[in-house]
């Protein structure tokens, strides 16, 4: 017990110097600078995109020669309701994708398994699982177009979601 007094007043001198220090920094013009500089690097690592990693996954294998096959791809168009079920389209046919390369053994399987891995993550597990509106199409209602129109309607929807 003797051990868990000293830390509790070990953590209430931490925490009075860190408090005085920080009101004295506040208090001249260059504590001011550091702070508002240190806010603003805050700021921008927040605003960065959710799907910068997709989206360069993406630029690596939208070239990629061994990759053929036809996916239903959404409207880079859809109603703002819709963007999540659209998300949704998008990386459940990149799983598609993901297992035709791994028959055919393409080159850029572990890009394409990339996609699909970050898809998830970002877009959460629970959302795959989901019910989409009533308004908005399932999978299958869209349009089955060739990889390289997939890849590009894919790259306008998640820039159209980074802006």
């Amino acid at each position: 017990q003797k051990t868990y007094l000293k830390s509790i007043c070990l953590q209430y001198q931490m925490y009075l110097l860190l408090n005085s220090l920080f009101f004295c920094l506040l208090k001249n013009e260059m504590g001011l600078i550091i702070f508002f500089l240190c806010a603003y690097v805050l700021k921008t690592a927040a605003g960065h995109c959710k799907w910068a990693e997709v989206l360069q996954d993406l630029e690596q294998i939208k070239t990629s020669k061994d990759i053929d096959v036809s996916l239903y791809t959404a409207n880079t168009d859809e109603d703002n309701e819709c963007q999540e079920t659209v998300m949704r389209c998008f990386i459940l046919e990149t799983n598609v994708i993901l297992e035709e390369c791994r028959i055919k053994k393409c080159s850029k399987t572990q890009d394409v398994f990339n996609i699909w891995k970050n898809g998830n993550a970002t877009l959460g597990n629970s959302k795959l699982n989901s019910k989409p509106s009533a308004k908005c199409k399932e999978c299958e209602e869209y349009e089955e177009k060739n990889f390289t129109e997939f890849i590009q309607s894919f790259v306008k929807v998640l820039q159209r979601e980074c802006k």
